[in-house]
């Protein structure tokens, strides 16, 4: 019989494991820094998901974290705590979530490495 590897001590998933989520740009942080600044005093944070919607399938949501809910992972980055929903996890490994700023207007844009689709929208 061939040799049986255990995969949890392998290193490619301790790789896996250690890359974060998401991540934040500069702009993204010094942008919900502000917003939560202003935020009622009973938000901890930025809970971030994903929904069923806009043109690619799937959208990205942002809203108020006034509570830990308990699968919920936690990330810390550039001074910002962003609460991901569990069930957004598989879509948003290695997204990073940037702010732009136009004359016109402004938005959170997410960089995932995993999308398949994109329009022009904005929503997802």
């Amino acid at each position: 019989m061939g040799q049986i590897n255990d995969v949890r001590s392998c290193k490619t998933r301790i790789k896996f494991m250690t890359k974060q989520i998401i991540s934040l740009s500069e702009n993204a942080a010094k942008r919900i820094k502000e917003i939560m600044s202003s935020a009622e005093n009973n938000s901890i944070g930025v809970r971030v998901g994903v929904k069923s919607g806009g043109c690619a399938g799937m959208s990205y949501v942002m809203e108020y974290a006034k509570e830990i809910n308990p699968n919920d992972e936690l990330i810390e980055d550039r001074g910002v705590k962003l609460y991901i929903d569990p069930a957004a996890t598989m879509y948003l490994l290695g997204t990073e979530m940037d702010y732009k700023k136009e004359e016109f207007s402004s938005t959170f844009i997410f960089k995932n490495p995993n999308e398949t689709e994109r329009c022009g929208c904005g929503e997802s």
